[in-house]
């Protein structure tokens, strides 16, 4: 297939790039605007990982450029879009809302628009756990009424859910939306919990620990992500039986079994040897509590369920934080990147 990844850049752009592209004979052109959002060393430094791949190509691309778009979908026939890029961050999108307007509401729409003029085989694309907002009931089933978000991040995943369907519905295009629960990592992205917290650790400073302490998030490690969406991406949704209901689906991905901010810190110390300072602060606004993911409709549809405990998980993650930092693969060394441009 010819296989159109947007956001190689990011953190499961990447991983799912490297994933497709080892693993099959996919044609794969990947997008990324490289914004600042964090340090577009890393960024690049993804890309340089990626180098070497015959069947992989990049183009430094934003989604809200809507010609830019327009073009790329006319000189390419893809059979299948797996759009990745977004605006991420809960807490970015209280002080830069319009960000998130663009990037999560106009740059989906540009992707949804490409894949219906072109007749694209299936779209793919991440939606958000934050869309449970302020849902009481675990574990989350993408049943639940999601009409409560308590971000603006939230709304424009749970918004672009809507449109997903819409488009479904209106030009049958095949969409699947994909809630991921707390991806974590090699390859990570520096703004989250994890990444922080190793970095605080390492360099002995406090860690900020939001609620007292008192949350839990339900990890997934970035390989299960990556299968996950391999499998997925030839599971293309139909119409219901009686041709009523639209080719959209939606699924979960998460390993189903949260874990406490504290035991997450206690698997850092054990995998670090070194001691926590923490500095115990209030609940942040836009921030959830719990989360917790029901994964059995995943399981049934794919035969496969998320399965990289955490312990394991966080022992990768600090043996790639150690080698990209304290090793040979230093920010310093991420100039342009390696990939043939599309």
């Amino acid at each position: 297939m010819k296989v159109l990844i947007t956001g190689m850049a990011g953190f499961i752009g990447h991983a799912l790039a490297r994933r497709l592209a080892e693993a099959t004979q996919h044609d794969i052109l990947g997008i990324d605007n490289l914004n600042t959002y964090y340090d577009v060393a890393i960024k690049r430094a993804r890309l340089n990982d990626l180098a070497g791949f015959d069947n992989l190509r990049f183009q430094r691309l934003d989604l809200t450029d809507s010609a830019g778009m327009q073009r790329l979908f006319a000189e390419s026939r893809f059979d299948c879009v797996i759009h990745l890029a977004a605006q991420a961050g809960v807490r970015y999108s209280l002080d830069h809302p319009e960000v998130y307007g663009q990037s999560n509401l106009i740059g989906h729409l540009n992707v949804l628009e490409g894949c219906r003029r072109q007749q694209v085989g299936h779209l793919v694309y991440a939606s958000s756990s934050s869309v449970y907002g302020r849902n009481a009931k675990v574990p989350f089933t993408v049943e639940d009424s999601v009409d409560q978000p308590v971000s603006l991040y939230a709304a424009t995943k749970k918004s672009s859910e809507l449109m997903a369907h819409a488009y479904s519905h209106l030009y049958d295009l095949p969409t699947t939306g994909l809630r991921f629960f707390t991806v974590y990592g090699p390859w990570g992205r520096p703004d989250m919990a994890l990444y922080k917290f190793t970095r605080n650790i390492l360099e002995g400073r406090p860690i900020e620990l939001y609620n007292q302490g008192d949350m839990s998030r339900d990890f997934t490690y970035i390989d299960d992500i990556t299968e996950s969406i391999a499998r997925i991406m030839d599971l293309v949704p139909g119409r219901g039986k009686d041709g009523s209901d639209p080719p959209y689906k939606l699924y979960n991905i998460g390993h189903g079994s949260p874990v406490s901010l504290m035991a997450l810190v206690r698997t850092l110390e054990e995998t670090t040897g070194l001691e926590a300072r923490c500095d115990y602060l209030p609940m942040q606004a836009g921030d959830m509590q719990h989360t917790w993911a029901d994964v059995e409709p995943l399981f049934a549809a794919t035969g496969f369920r998320p399965r990289t405990d955490v312990a394991e998980g966080v022992r990768r993650f600090v043996a790639w934080y150690r080698h990209y930092y304290e090793g040979t693969a230093t920010p310093a060394d991420a100039r342009l990147p390696l990939l043939r441009l599309g």
